[in-house]
């Protein structure tokens, strides 16, 4: 009987699946500064139409500063992602590339009319083309490793930091505002023309990864002295950092064309012992 009639079992239920798949919050952390950084940008652009030309102008330097923050925190946590990227070029290219034309424009391109206009949206295309080539070579498996250590072209936020370099100026008391309007525009497409470029800048990627212990407790003071410098005299420092970093664009270049040499030239052939020898 017990062949023919096998004893009940009742049917197995597959537990529902959650409705949403939960994320860590490893991978949300950069995104949200990511965030920050677009809505610092946009705010600047508000401000700098209320007349508040400097609290605009540490706006985007804030956007700038977080923009390198959240892709080492991504790194760190481990927490890259396809979203995040594209994520980051879109905050970039509206900080970067919108809202620093639209600043610049404010503060003093208005001045040149139609031709002033011109130049705020040379910078913010120079700046998509620039967000877009990079997203592409993301992607290429075939660039040499020492290449990663250099930006083809300007990035995106140096190029709103060194563009806003007027700004700096008329801050420390410059009439850039009064006589500066041509210099300030060729400037701005100088700038332009730089971050489409193929010329090499040094990333800095791997700078801090190693540190001599010796090193350790100068780096602790060497950074009080900046951030103390940067407080109490932040627009002549802002000017001392850009004039510095586009006076190492040809140093930098230099260096890539030495690695270049230094990668193409044919390996050495191992040393042969000549026949008969001992």
């Amino acid at each position: 009987m017990s062949d023919l009639f096998p004893p009940f079992e009742p049917e197995r239920v597959e537990p529902k699946r959650a409705r949403f798949k939960s994320i860590p919050f490893r991978l949300i952390a950069p995104n949200l500064v990511t965030l920050l950084a677009l809505c610092l940008g946009l705010t600047a652009m508000r401000l700098v139409v209320e007349g508040k030309l400097e609290t605009a102008t540490i706006c985007i330097l804030i956007a700038a500063a977080l923009d390198g923050v959240d892709g080492r925190l991504a790194r760190m946590l481990k927490g890259t992602s396809r979203f995040g990227a594209e994520l980051d070029s879109l905050s970039d290219f509206v900080n970067f590339g919108v809202a620093t034309g639209y600043v610049l424009w404010i503060f003093i391109l208005h001045d040149l009319k139609s031709f002033g206009w011109i130049i705020v949206l040379t910078l913010a295309c120079a700046m998509a083309l620039r967000l877009a080539r990079f997203n592409v070579m993301i992607d290429d498996p075939d660039r040499p490793e020492w290449q990663k250590n250099f930006f083809v072209g300007m990035p995106a936020p140096a190029g709103a930091i060194t563009a806003m370099l007027p700004l700096y100026l008329h801050a420390v008391g410059l009439p850039v505002q009064e006589y500066g309007a041509p210099f300030v525009g060729l400037y701005i497409l100088f700038i332009a023309f730089l971050t489409i470029s193929r010329i090499p800048c040094y990333a800095g990627k791997t700078l801090g990864a190693r540190v001599p212990r010796d090193m350790v407790l100068p780096i602790f003071v060497a950074v009080v002295v900046i951030a103390g410098l940067l407080f109490a005299y932040t627009f002549e420092m802002l000017t001392l950092v850009v004039v510095a970093y586009l006076a190492l664009i040809p140093l930098s270049v230099a260096r890539y064309r030495k690695l270049e040499r230094e990668h193409a030239a044919p390996a050495p052939l191992p040393a042969t012992t000549p026949e008969g020898a001992a």
